[in-house]
């Protein structure tokens, strides 16, 4: 079965497109942008890798619980999370970002 392995891999795309996802609000709103910064020191980027981990294992969990007895295609599961951790990447990325501040 590959159902668990495919959901580690969509999990991983998914944790990726949630950091992208929030370093772009946290740019486009000050709001959240105070509200991901759990250290004075480290700014925002300590709620968005939190945050982005949590939703990265939440997401590995519910997959692996979904999947862990079907025979699920590696191949389908690498697309997903190499387009997930394309949004994610691109959502790094200043010149995208700064779109929104």
């Amino acid at each position: 079965m590959e159902g668990p392995i495919s959901a580690a891999i969509i999990a991983a795309g998914i944790g990726a497109t949630a950091l992208g996802l929030l370093t772009t609000l946290t740019e486009a709103s000050t709001g959240v942008h105070d509200a991901l910064e759990w250290s004075a020191s480290v700014g925002p980027l300590s709620g968005k890798t939190t945050l982005a981990v949590v939703v990265w294992l939440l997401a590995w969990a519910v997959l692996h619980m979904t999947l862990r007895n079907k025979p699920y295609e590696t191949v389908r599961a690498l697309v997903i999370s190499s387009v997930l951790i394309a949004l994610g990447v691109l959502g790094t990325f200043p010149e995208f970002f700064q779109l929104f501040s």
